[in-house]
């Protein structure tokens, strides 16, 4: 047995510090890191199954081709990488003839726990002249990002909520006791039950957990947020409860605001979403007498009907009360390195949706490479993503992969996307290399965490920075080994001539500039790897604590006890973040500093497109359809699901069949028994799914969870698929107007007892699912 070591968990972006112990390839033992400047020992249910992140049998060890049947055989790294490069040329040169834009379509650059990846492929996607970028916060997190970019100046502002120090807290659509979310989730929520003097309010359609320990649950009906957020606001007003002072000192638009609220027909939303109004009027109390109020998001809303106009109502809700740049309120966060970009009105000319944040939609990918057009996606990169199962429409997800003229899967696992790529390449896993966790989301201090290797990597895998590395090597676009070689010299000798260094080279070789990551990875890794050994893809790092020490300046001081200045303090960031095993605080806010991570002169309140949204509500338009009188929902957080690295059926110990969840009554409407086998469907697809009586959801409401349907070596040569495979039953379609995120929180279905059929096919593969659990002997 080894002694601990200190890593990450990698299962919700709150990425607490964990240490674990080894035996030979696997963790045996898993505890928090009490030395985590920010989780502080924290641990939840699911880090402590991490072991099967790298131990299962869909492990890839060789680059794949396809095969004319379907299949793939194994190659060289070599073969592998200079097929691809040729192919990649004759796209690039055909768009370049024909005066196209880029044919690349890039998708994911930083899941599965693999981030440092991101940079690299983003380089790719660049040097194919290409800007279409598809990952999961284009599937869940864009509308917030616009909302965000019209109210404080740019996408990439974020707001972080002062959970800790709220005299308030209002949780919408969101269920922290599972799905976490913020720092120690469920002691923060304890702290609140047990102590007088601190409330809670929850507003989702279910009686969850954390709905269990809050002053006050307001169950609505789903797909009702915008209704129930509009008449909250609208009865602030109506009473006068807005902060008058901090509105006309930080914002403007409210008058604009006022006036849309001062329209909205109170008693009749409150009615639609199926509410008494004198428990909205006692969440309004409860709002008006907090001294400091947080608001708390997620997927409910950001996933649910009208969710851009949600994000826009719940910023509303604390703004106009001016629960914002105070101890305890809403506010700003700081980025070591952003997670997305802030992008300025370009649309798609396949779908016109705007791109938000550097990303199109994920619900529109398959169109942009189905689509009757010649500007269509004819060159697919996937890394470290799954879209075959996690974007809607896994049917047509499935064609727009098949059609590609080239589609490249990087990963660590033969994923359902990897079986249909002409080229799968296999990476090290999080747990093989030098890792970092990317989100950073903390307000007024702000943490990063370099996570080193566990486990040698497997034979024939590489770090993503390599792959790419070796890529671009092939495609002939690296510098000369001298070239290389002086600025790796530079970079031993003085980091802070590098960048100058590399500038002069690409005033010769401009395209250079396209592969800037690739070129620290080369030139500066080649020196960390000197004093850091398998630190080389850590590199890209240095450019962004530069740039934090500029833009942030005193606020990185205080982090690191610092008075250095400029390229010192630089130079001091980076130092710190490499050697800090336990992850560092990078900066250090007060308060008032949150004005400067507004980017506007004031808090715009009114956005005229959302204003008229708001306008256009009307509850007779949105009846239940009876052909699908249930609402799903889909993608549920649950005990033991997280997402879809963990493959291995064994790691978990609850719902191994991915129940349907519903209230014993539904299922008895329609034939169903609790435990028996019901089929869902949608206009789009059916799925067969065990059910389960659950009596937190409201009545006509239906639960699946997320991080299922997953094929998986059944181990006797065939493969079988564990649990319900979701997004065959979703409509791509389905989504909202601005951001194109999809509305899985509620989803119109029917549900029907299954055929005889049916059920002995999924009897069968629940009981092929459990004999390769106990064949794991856990």
């Amino acid at each position: 047995m080894s002694d601990w070591h200190k890593t990450a968990c990698s299962l919700c972006y709150l990425n607490c510090g964990l240490e674990v112990q080894l035996d030979g390839r696997a963790i045996t033992r898993i505890r928090g890191d009490k030395e985590h400047p920010r989780s502080a020992g924290y641990l939840c249910q699911k880090a402590q199954r991490l072991t099967w992140l790298g131990n299962h049998g869909d492990r890839l060890t060789s680059p794949l081709r396809r095969l004319p049947d379907g299949g793939h055989e194994p190659i060289d790294w070599d073969t592998a990488l200079s097929e691809i490069a040729a192919r990649l040329h004759q796209v690039r040169d055909a768009d370049t003839e024909s005066g196209r834009p880029g044919s690349f379509g890039y998708v994911g650059g930083g899941g599965q726990g693999n981030h440092s990846g991101g940079g690299y492929g983003a380089a790719l996607m660049k040097w194919m002249n290409s800007s279409r970028f598809f990952n999961a916060l284009s599937q869940e997190k864009t509308g917030d990002f616009w909302v965000n970019g019209k109210m404080f100046g740019s996408q990439t502002c974020h707001t972080a909520e002062g959970i800790e120090e709220c005299d308030l807290l209002l949780v919408i659509g969101c269920n922290p006791w599972l799905a976490h979310g913020f720092t120690n989730a469920r002691h923060a929520l304890n702290d609140i039950k047990n102590n007088p003097d601190r409330k809670m309010i929850v507003v989702d359609p279910r009686r969850t957990e954390t709905a269990d320990v809050a002053e006050l649950h307001l169950p609505l009906r789903p797909g009702t947020d915008a209704y129930l957020l509009a008449a909250i606001l609208a009865i602030i007003v109506e009473r006068d409860g807005v902060d008058g002072e901090f509105l006309a000192a930080r914002t403007e638009g409210y008058p604009q605001v006022a006036a849309a609220l001062r329209e909205v027909p109170v008693d009749e939303w409150i009615a639609h979403a199926e509410l008494e109004r004198a428990d909205v009027e006692r969440a309004v109390d409860m709002i008006l007498a907090a001294k400091a109020m947080t608001v708390r998001v997620e997927l409910g809303i950001q996933q649910g009907r009208h969710s851009t106009l949600n994000s826009y109502l719940e910023k509303l809700l604390f703004l106009i009360t001016g629960n914002f740049g105070r101890e305890g309120t809403n506010n700003l966060h700081s980025w070591l390195v952003p997670l997305y970009g802030h992008s300025r009105g370009k649309r798609s000319e396949i779908t016109g949706y705007e791109y938000i944040g550097g990303l199109l939609p994920s619900n529109t990918m398959a169109e942009e490479i189905l689509a009757d057009h010649p500007n269509r996606i004819r060159v697919l990169w996937v890394e470290s993503s799954n879209p075959a199962n996690t974007y809607a429409d896994t049917t047509a997800v499935e064609l727009a992969i098949r059609e590609c003229e080239l589609a490249v899967v990087v990963d660590v696992a033969y994923t359902e996307t990897a079986a249909l790529a002409d080229y799968v390449l296999p990476a090290a896993s999080q747990h093989e290399k030098w890792e970092f966790t990317l989100f950073n989301m903390e307000w007024p201090t702000n943490y990063f965490q370099i996570r080193r290797p566990l486990f040698d990597p497997l034979p024939d895998t590489l770090v993503e920075a390599e792959i790419y590395a070796r890529l671009f090597d092939a495609l002939g676009v690296l510098p000369s080994a001298d070239e290389l070689a002086a600025l790796t010299q530079i970079a031993r000798t003085d980091r802070t001539q590098l960048l100058p260094a590399a500038g002069e080279l690409m005033k010769d070789k401009p395209e250079l500039a396209t592969i800037a990551p690739v070129l620290l990875y080369r030139t500066l890794g080649a020196a960390l790897e000197e004093t850091h050994p398998g630190a080389a893809s850590m590199a890209p790092l240095w450019a962004g604590c530069h740039r934090a020490a500029a833009a942030m300046t005193v606020p990185v001081q205080r982090a690191l006890d610092s008075t250095a200045v400029g390229a010192a303090l630089g130079e001091e960031l980076f130092a710190r973040i490499l050697d800090s095993q336990s992850g560092t605080r990078f900066t250090v806010h007060t308060y008032d500093e949150v004005w400067d991570l507004v980017k506007r002169e004031r808090i715009q309140l009114a956005v005229p497109e959302l204003l008229g949204w708001l306008g256009t509500l009307d509850p007779a338009a949105e009846q239940v359809n009876p052909a699908y009188p249930f609402s799903l929902i889909n993608g549920q957080r649950r005990s033991h699901n997280a997402n879809q690295i963990l493959r291995a059926p064994a790691w978990r110990r609850s719902d191994p069949d991915g129940a349907l969840r519903a209230r014993a009554a539904d299922l008895a409407s329609v034939g169903v028994d609790p435990g028996d086998w019901a089929a869902v469907v949608t206009p789009v697809g059916r799925i067969v799914v065990r059910a389960e009586a659950d009596e937190s959801l409201r009545p006509m409401q239906l639960a699946l969870p997320h991080g299922f349907g997953m094929s998986y070596p059944d181990g006797h040569g065939g493969r079988v698929t564990n649990g319900p495979r979701i997004n065959l039953i979703t409509d791509a379609a389905d989504r909202d107007p601005i951001a194109g995120t999809p509305h899985h929180k509620d989803t119109p279905v029917r549900l029907e007892p299954a055929t005889a059929t049916e059920r002995a096919t999924a009897e069968r593969d629940s009981e092929r699912v459990r004999e390769i659990v106990k064949a794991s002997g856990r």
